[in-house]
């Protein structure tokens, strides 16, 4: 079902990251029209609905508009180097609820096949909170970021336990990582709590406690290693 809502990449461009969203809307008949909607400027390269069904909307080779104002890893305006993927879910407006396994699994098939055309490595798949999480929540806590990352869509270290809370630590390591911070506009808050729907979902409160912190430690542990071979 394309949508009008496209455009050519910049000159050189080319996918670099999987951001993945939710459709935040009641019905998955809402969000397609949106997703089609001139008047509306906003699309994904497919979107998923509950029962796995898959619906491609924009070609990868073209840029959607999904990311919307957006920072990672020093870099802004991710529509350029992105594909984007819209699991249908209600979203915390309109209750939130968990994604079906018919979803997810269809969300890996698709993921990977990306991945693999574009050389996008498993620490380039992120949320949408991850690059907005001064205005973004999806596709959230109830993702099963860690049963993803075990087929090779995103990262998820294992739990090394908690560790004393310092913010100028924590700071240094959500930059590791490639959250954006107060320079992006972002409180700290607001980057802790797009890390922990992402890595700690049992909390998600924006707070620096030691397992925030020892989660940090894990995951900027694991994404410092893996940055520095590539």
């Amino acid at each position: 079902m394309p949508s009008p809502n496209r455009n050519a990449r910049p000159s050189g461009a080319r996918p670099e990251l999987l951001v993945l969203h939710y459709t935040g809307m009641p019905t998955a008949q809402a969000a397609l029209e949106r997703l089609c909607d001139p008047a509306a400027e906003v699309s994904a390269h497919y979107l998923i609905d509950e029962d796995g069904t898959t619906v491609a909307l924009v070609p990868e080779e073209l840029r959607a508009w999904h990311a919307g104002r957006s920072w990672w890893r020093g870099r802004a305006g991710l529509n350029d180097v992105s594909v984007g993927i819209e699991l249908v879910n209600p979203g915390h407006e309109w209750g939130y609820r968990p994604f079906p396994p018919a979803q997810t699994g269809s969300l890996v098939a698709l993921a990977c096949g990306i991945m693999d055309r574009w050389s996008i490595p498993a620490w380039g798949v992120v949320a949408h909170s991850d690059i907005a999480p001064d205005r973004k929540e999806d596709p959230g806590e109830l993702l099963d970021w860690r049963g993803l990352a075990a087929e090779g869509v995103g990262v998820w270290p294992e739990p090394g336990g908690e560790a004393p809370a310092d913010e100028a630590a924590a700071r240094t390591m959500l930059a590791t990582i490639g959250y954006p911070l107060e320079p992006q506009g972002v409180t700290l808050g607001q980057a802790l709590t797009a890390f922990q729907r992402r890595f700690r979902p049992q909390l998600v409160d924006g707070g620096l406690d030691p397992g925030t912190m020892g989660r940090l430690r894990d995951v900027a542990g694991l994404l410092g290693r893996l940055h520095a071979t590539t």
